[in-house]
């Protein structure tokens, strides 16, 4: 028996630094070439070092995985890749005693198609589930029901003989969409939301989670125009993003539901929940819609840091600012990388010299915004995306748009342990899912462990400098007027009050102090100067004071 060091604190999520782990590529334990439960938590310890206060591992429920977990065939159990429900409870149990809670990714708008469920569903038009799932008459032509576009390509309508139908599937066409319409479905995913909570979990990651609810009428989706289009939902090349996504999702249905979900999660101590929001245009308006109230969501993230432009001083304003306006009762969400984009020192530091200090810079001040943080694996090592030849290709969505868009493979590759070892000390594995890049082994985490200066041991530095801050963990946040590549803010809570100053460029930044007697704070790793009344910070360099 373990014995947990968490309390029952229920306002732990807000400000929490999350760990994101992809359970196929974080550590190997049985030899298979694919990482699993047992490995992970075999390697718990690296991410209670760091002082992470959750992790979100992303599906391992069973599943064919044609798209990698995304498309669950059973939710209350774990896919014989990953281990078992014996596993997962081993895992619980160390996490809590480091004193790690752990959130998993509930998949609730549609399932794979070999799920029993849809079996059903599919078989006639008067089975006792025959409206689980969105299903639609082919116009007189023979064609879909209406113009609406799936994520990864192509018509969101796949035929199928057996119902002379349509159904709709957002994603694959092995991912048909759950109609939520039906309280029958809602209930039985509430039901599965119950089972992972009363196995111990502390919360959940809702993947896609404004695409619930399709609109009844089945309009058609408008035309985007072209200066509206953005590629932050999906890849420019993907005719996706020429829809203004009217119709189906971000239905008022949703709101609801997700009353519902969280009345469910406040059945249990301490629990919390964060919610994708993916939309490019309407992105912060549904987040603070679903996180209002304090009867929904408890947080939310959109994709504007997920985004192909690296962001500037004004643009991160920008950003905290529309989150506040959209979200004034709300709670964000922060993350620059996850396991669907381009990592971002690759996204964004793209020939930057010093990329060890460009990766410091960042991690600073995404810990430093208002909002709680997502770490995604590999992040605190710096690992750049990895080039993926398309023969090693395993992504549905990147081999579907090759060479334009090369998928999501890049960001996925195995977690590197050890720098001398086979397989980076992932696996022993002669061949992995997918291979181990040369290119990261030198970013080892054996490599970077205690080695001063290094970009992990500043993740570390960082993380315990925030925690002895409760302006930055729960604090206000207020901008200061943008002095060439400078972004510059105060967090304050309580008598606390800390400027947080970062220059994210790659030439020395010189800026004036606010008003105020400052005391210059160490111990968080970042490197600048206090001149008098002038603040004098290098490429890549911060400084944080406090308001004696």
């Amino acid at each position: 028996m373990t014995t947990s060091i968490l309390t029952a604190d229920k306002d732990w999520w807000r400000g929490a630094v999350i760990y994101q782990i992809y359970p196929r590529s974080f550590q190997d334990s049985n030899g298979d070439g694919i990482g699993d439960l047992k490995g992970i938590t075999a390697r718990l310890g690296h991410v209670a070092s760091l002082g992470a206060d959750a992790i979100w591992i992303s599906p391992f429920f069973t599943s064919p995985m044609r798209d990698f977990g995304y498309d669950v065939s059973d939710y209350c159990d774990v896919d014989p890749i990953f281990g078992t429900l014996s596993d997962f409870d081993a895992l619980i149990a160390e996490a809590h005693r480091l004193g790690i809670r752990v959130m998993i990714d509930l998949v609730m708008s549609h399932t794979s198609s070999d799920h029993p469920w849809f079996k059903e569903s599919k078989v006639s038009r008067d089975n006792p589930k025959a409206d689980w799932y969105v299903w639609a008459d082919a116009k007189p032509d023979g064609t879909p029901p209406n113009n609406w576009l799936s994520i990864f390509g192509g018509s969101a309508w796949q035929w199928d003989p057996g119902r002379m139908q349509y159904f709709l599937h957002n994603f694959l066409t092995t991912q048909p969409d759950l109609n939520l319409h039906n309280p029958e479905v809602q209930n039985a995913l509430l039901d599965a939301t119950r089972f992972w909570l009363k196995r111990g979990v502390d919360g959940f990651r809702l993947d896609t989670i404004n695409f619930y609810f399709h609109d009844r009428q089945l309009r058609d989706n408008p035309a985007l125009a072209p200066e509206r289009r953005n590629a932050n939902t999906a890849p420019a090349v993907n005719p996706y993003n020429f829809q203004e996504h009217l119709y189906d999702k971000n239905q008022p249905e949703n709101l609801a539901f997700l009353k519902r979900f969280r009345a469910v999660l406040d059945e249990f101590p301490a629990i919390a929940a964060v919610g994708e929001v993916g939309d490019s245009q309407r992105g912060l308006e549904i987040v603070g819609e679903y996180t209002s109230g304090g009867d929904k969501m408890h947080m939310c993230y959109a994709f504007e840091f997920l985004a192909p432009e690296r962001p500037t001083p004004v643009s991160v304003a920008e950003v905290l600012h529309a989150f506040a306006a959209a979200a004034p009762e709300g709670w964000a969400c922060w993350a620059f990388s996850n396991h669907d984009v381009v990592r971002h020192v690759s996204r964004w530091g793209a020939g930057i010299e010093d990329t060890d200090a460009f990766a410091k810079l960042y991690a600073a001040l995404l810990m430093s915004l208002r909002g709680s943080v997502c770490i995604y694996e590999g992040e605190e090592l710096a690992l750049p995306e990895a080039e993926i030849a398309f023969e090693d290709l395993q992504d549905p969505y990147g081999i579907e748009f090759w060479p334009a868009f090369k998928g999501r493979d890049g960001c996925r590759t195995p977690m590197v342990w050890e720098g001398s070892a086979a397989q980076g000390g992932f696996s022993t594995a002669a061949k992995t899912w997918l291979p181990v890049p040369d290119a990261h082994l030198s970013r080892a985490v054996d490599r970077q462990q205690d080695a001063k200066g290094s970009v992990m041991e500043h993740y570390r530095t960082f993380i315990a400098f925030r925690k002895q801050h409760a302006a930055l963990i729960k604090g206000a946040i207020r901008f200061l007027p943008v002095t060439g590549n400078m972004v510059s803010f105060t967090r304050t809570h309580g008598e606390e009050t800390l400027l947080c100053l970062f220059n994210m460029g790659e030439a020395m930044e010189r800026q004036p102090l606010p008003p105020g007697d400052w005391s210059v704070l160490s111990g968080h790793g970042l490197t600048g100067n206090l001149e008098g009344a002038t603040v004098e910070l290098p490429a890549w360099g911060g400084l944080i004071a406090r308001l004696v």
